[in-house]
């Protein structure tokens, strides 16, 4: 948010549940970018009804969107449902998403129509814990599957798959899905150590990158030319393929499917 406010873009809408927080953080961003026009968003990406809220703020107040950084996310956390009774995690990290997006897809297809080629983005941020996920890829007759970091993998293998559908459809806009790095934020305080040790093993995570190294994918991902749309890319720009069910275009198609119907049956 800092390095993008830095280059004083029109306006930055910054999401989050907890005013209080937010306010925080704005304050922060404020003491190096004064003049920035940045409007806290307050939004629960475990809720529908919070979402569609803060859509109708963004569209009361915008007529252009460039950007779209879909960012918020939860991991390994004790079984629960959204408030729309979807499994937290898949829920959260994927079904709120996926509905944000759907609501502003008009006005970024819009906006596509003004801009030049390939300006018009949306970032799923993703995470190498989707190669976690097990056989069938996405459990969708049984979200609250025992595991919690399943529940979490699972959840990371949809925003690449729903950033894959979106390129196919939208050709105009790119949209992209991103592994920012082992983050040291909030969620791997959440982790107890035997979670981290299985993650080291897997994939090698010896040590967690801060979070301005964190930031520096999606930045390139939200900004930089050359990116190509519909692909999983690693830190820094570098285009990766994922897992096999990353790479699976039926599950793909069926994730896109499913999606869609769940959010129509809530009336979307």
């Amino acid at each position: 948010m800092l390095r993008l406010a830095k280059h004083n873009p029109k306006c930055i809408y910054l999401g989050t549940r907890s005013l209080e927080r937010g306010e925080a953080a704005l304050s922060d961003i404020k003491t190096e970018t004064p003049d920035a026009n940045i409007k806290l968003l307050q939004i629960d990406m475990a809720s529908f009804a919070s979402i569609e809220a803060a859509v109708a703020v963004v569209k009361a107040n915008s007529e252009r969107l460039d950007i779209l950084i879909n960012n918020a996310g939860i991991s390994n956390l004790p079984p629960d449902v959204t408030k729309d009774g979807y499994e937290l995690q898949f829920g959260t990290n994927h079904m709120g998403h996926a509905l944000l997006t759907k609501l502003l897809l008009p006005t970024m297809l819009k906006t596509a129509e003004s801009a030049p080629a390939g300006a018009v983005r949306i970032v799923n941020i993703s995470s190498d814990g989707h190669y976690s996920a097990t056989a069938p890829g996405i459990h969708f007759d049984d979200l609250k599957i025992e595991n919690g970091w399943t529940r979490y993998a699972q959840s990371k293998l949809a925003n690449i798959l729903h950033a894959k559908a979106l390129a196919k459809r939208y050709p105009s806009i790119t949209s992209v899905s991103i592994h920012p790095g082992t983050v040291q934020t909030s969620i791997f305080e959440k982790m107890n150590s035997p979670v981290l040790n299985v993650l080291i093993t897997l994939f090698g995570w010896t040590s967690l990158v801060t979070i301005p190294q964190g930031c520096k994918n999606q930045l390139w991902a939200a900004t930089a030319p050359g990116v190509e749309t519909g692909f999983y890319y690693w830190p820094v720009g570098i285009k990766g393929g994922g897992s096999k069910f990353a790479r699976d275009e039926e599950l793909e198609e069926k994730l896109w499917e499913w999606t869609e119907a769940e959010l129509a049956k809530n009336g979307y």
